[in-house]
């Protein structure tokens, strides 16, 4: 089987849907995971809002479902942000947008259109300091997560996590860069066994356990793959450090002690760790085994969607449209001989795969919040 390749929306924040849809086709990708983040939340890195969730409901679907069908493309909706701790009035809005979301996901068919809802779960800091505060984060994601899990279960949709530790959120002059609980996969065993309900898996991004000195190919090896459900193209160029070393983040210093003795020190929230964000096979080479990692998903038996993460330097991070629509070109024909079909027009993939999205046409269900489910 021939995995598809996708596009999350957050590239193309400076474009509406319809022009994302324009350069996915541009592209020659299979789908998009449109990003759906609130319009008064509090990221502002790599944020994107492709539809009007505030006025989405069976009509707009159908519509949407339409659209996607006519551009011969495949669609997933997600927001990632911290739904477990930081500030208590965004924390419960952020639930109620991943409600909200799901509520959306299931209009558009749910599982039966493999429509999965992409989210983060967060890290609450204030339990964390406190001894056993791994422990206590889990516990609060048991509690927070097993009514949002059940409601998206009762509605045929199931949501997925990344795997970004969200380092940058907080200060650095923090010592710690453990930011979102489903950073490691310790943590993501262990949550599906406090919620073991079926419909709720992940997003894996290899490019953070890459940054963590990780080998993906292990943790391949030991996930469990009936819940992996999407895969993200993201890289990473690691830049050894003999300052603070390769384990531990670098931290806030006062700027005359590095002037003084030429210590590198963050300069910002995310310039922590050593590492420039990169797409396989533009610019620059990368710090990972793209045929390994490749192998042991195909080994394993995945055949879902490989959906490009542009957040590289040399090309989302240029703001030049030209630049962003190259990277992700280039990821596609990097790696289009390892999961497509060779031709006389080289490496393409078979169309024969496709498969239209059901007209499901749902009936209308009302919007629940936190306070409704507890």
């Amino acid at each position: 089987m021939a995995n598809p390749i996708w596009i999350m929306t957050s590239a193309f924040d400076q474009l509406n849907l319809d022009q994302t849809i324009q350069k996915a086709i541009e592209i020659g990708v299979q789908g998009l995971d449109l990003c759906v983040f609130r319009k008064d939340g509090t990221r502002d890195d790599f944020v994107a809002t492709h539809l009007d969730y505030e006025n989405f409901g069976p009509e707009e679907a159908k519509q949407l479902i339409e659209k996607f069908n006519g551009a011969k493309l495949g669609l997933s909706i997600g927001a990632f942000e911290n739904l477990i701790g930081g500030d208590p009035i965004h924390r419960i809005k952020n639930q109620n947008h991943l409600l909200r979301l799901i509520r959306m996901a299931h209009f558009l068919g749910g599982d039966e259109n493999d429509v999965k809802v992409g989210t983060f779960v967060g890290y609450n800091h204030e339990l964390g300091n406190e001894e056993g505060g791994f422990e206590k984060n889990l516990l609060e994601y048991q509690r927070i997560f097993t009514p949002i899990i059940r409601y998206a279960a009762d509605l045929g949709v199931t949501v997925v996590y990344e795997n970004c530790p969200m380092e940058g959120w907080r200060s650095s002059g923090f010592t710690g860069t453990y930011n979102n609980l489903t950073g490691v996969l310790a943590a993501r065993k262990l949550m599906y066994e406090l919620i073991p309900e079926k419909n709720h898996g992940e997003i894996y991004d290899p490019s953070h356990d890459v940054w963590q000195h990780t080998d993906p190919v292990d943790v391949i090896k030991n996930t469990e793959i009936s819940r992996l459900k999407r895969i993200h193209v993201k890289s990473t160029r690691n830049n050894p450090d003999p300052f603070w070393g390769n384990m531990y983040p670098m931290h806030q210093i006062r700027p005359e002690w590095a002037e003084k003795l030429g210590i590198p020190s963050s300069k910002n929230p995310w310039d922590r760790h050593h590492y420039e964000a990169t797409l396989p096979g533009f610019g620059l080479g990368d710090s990972m085994d793209w045929r390994a990692f490749v192998g042991i998903l195909k080994e394993k038996g995945f055949s879902g969607p490989f959906e490009i993460e542009n957040e590289a330097a040399l090309s989302k991070q240029t703001g030049k449209m030209g630049a962003i629509v190259q990277g992700c070109k280039a990821a596609v024909q990097n790696l289009a001989p390892l999961f497509w079909e060779l031709g006389d027009e080289g490496w393409h993939y078979p169309m024969r795969e496709y498969h239209s999205l059901l007209e499901v046409n749902r009936k209308d269900v009302p919007l629940v919040t936190m306070d409704l489910l507890s």
